[in-house]
């Protein structure tokens, strides 16, 4: 039989879909892990966001908080992210997961403003390594068609946790009924057990890295120089949203508390449905940016997002108001998974922890400077200025990206 008969007698093998299957098992199991840090991650937050004020603190410190956390993360994300791309990503992520939980347990302990300011701190610094670590150690354990699944799997298992960390409040009515213990004890003890769960991460983390290799390129086998032009246009970018988002988005439990008056037994529910119905919309995320592409598809979710957002500047119902958060929650992170892959596919593999570190920072600098001035803003009686700045930058963004990345496509 000649060749080209046999090439017609033997079909060309089917392309199978994209499946969460295809994921490398080892990089699924590390994601599956890293997952359980959301459950404390997001409970930490509501702690800070919406208990705080509770207790007498208020938003100018929560924001003072939240600005120094990001303040950390921007000073030692780039250093971490060159440590990770020339000596590997493994230690930076397990010792940034080893320190974290010893930072959030300050919290549970102390109210003085600068043992939190210090927690914060370190929280930071810890949030840069695994930044630093894990986007590139994501990509560089898949292929490029492997790559959007895996990123959407990581955001769609963080973002579900996140949120019933968020939704545990909502049992605190009925658990000091059933023990006789005060919201303080409730609070406090609930961010010690969420936060052992972050504790067994790392032990997990080193089990499953034991035997781990990572392909890193000698000095002389790297490209001479690095094309810096996609990164930084699309971080100048990414960083219109940090901006802009900084304004609010961290602050909506203290939002919906001075606004409306809701406490955190209901803002936490709140913010926990928003993060699971994130983490719901992230599945589409994958068939989105294959029928759309990636630019098109990140420009609809997050054009229809800032007309939700938009929206709740005016709303005078609290039902209403949560409902429009949950619906432009879940649109603007529908394209999270997307940017991630993207960024990592428009830049070299040797550039990659750098690239999460820089996209990190140039997010997160005017992040937490704005956070600090959204809580300002909202202890001055101004409770819908954030969001209409918000709004602004969130505009500025969907145009520029369009406009600059229509016409790329990931290289790698």
């Amino acid at each position: 039989m000649d060749s080209a008969t046999e090439a017609k007698a033997v079909p060309p093998p089917k392309r199978r879909r994209l499946s969460f299957a295809q994921i490398p098992r080892k990089i699924r199991w590390i994601i599956y892990v890293n997952a359980a840090g959301g459950l404390s991650f997001g409970y930490l937050m509501i702690f800070i966001t919406g208990y705080y004020p509770e207790i007498g603190i208020g938003p100018g410190t929560i924001g003072l908080l939240l600005g120094a956390e990001g303040a950390a993360m921007v000073t030692f994300a780039i250093p971490l992210g060159l440590y990770s791309d020339r000596y590997g990503r493994k230690l930076p992520l397990l010792a940034a997961t080893t320190v974290l939980p010893f930072a959030a347990l300050v919290f549970a302990v102390t109210r003085e403003t600068l043992w939190l300011l210090l927690a914060a701190l370190v929280a930071g610094v810890s949030e840069g390594g695994i930044l630093a670590a894990w986007n590139a150690m994501i990509a560089d354990q898949t292929t490029a068609e492997q790559r959007n699944a895996a990123f959407a799997l990581s955001f769609i298992l963080g973002s579900v946790a996140g949120g019933v960390g968020f939704a545990v409040p909502i049992l605190f009515p009925f658990l000091q009924a059933q023990t006789g213990l005060d919201s303080q004890a409730i609070h406090v003890g609930t961010l010690v057990v969420t936060d052992a769960f972050a504790f067994l991460i790392p032990v997990v983390l080193v089990i499953l890295l034991r035997g781990y290799r990572e392909t890193l390129r000698p000095r002389a086998a790297r490209p001479k120089g690095m094309d810096w032009r996609p990164l930084l246009k699309f971080s100048g970018l990414n960083g219109l949203i940090g901006l802009g988002a900084g304004f609010f988005i961290p602050l909506v439990p203290t939002w919906l508390r001075l606004k409306f008056g809701i406490p955190d037994t209901w803002s936490g529910p709140v913010l926990a449905l928003a993060g699971i119905t994130i983490g719901l919309s992230a599945v589409a995320s994958t068939a989105l940016a294959k029928r759309y592409g990636p630019v098109r598809a990140i420009v609809m979710a997050t054009g229809a997002a800032t007309a939700f957002l938009f929206s709740l500047a005016f709303l005078i119902d609290p039902i209403a108001a949560a409902g429009f958060y949950i619906v432009r929650a879940a649109l603007m992170n529908m394209s999270s998974p997307i940017m991630d892959s993207f960024l990592m596919g428009i830049v070299e593999p040797e550039q990659r922890g750098l690239a999460s570190a820089v996209n990190s920072i140039i997010w997160r600098l005017p992040n937490s400077i704005t956070t600090v001035f959204g809580g300002i803003l909202m202890q001055e009686g101004h409770y819908d200025m954030p969001i209409f700045l918000a709004t602004a930058f969130y505009a500025a963004f969907v145009a520029g990206f369009y406009a600059s990345f229509r016409k790329v496509a990931p290289k790698t």
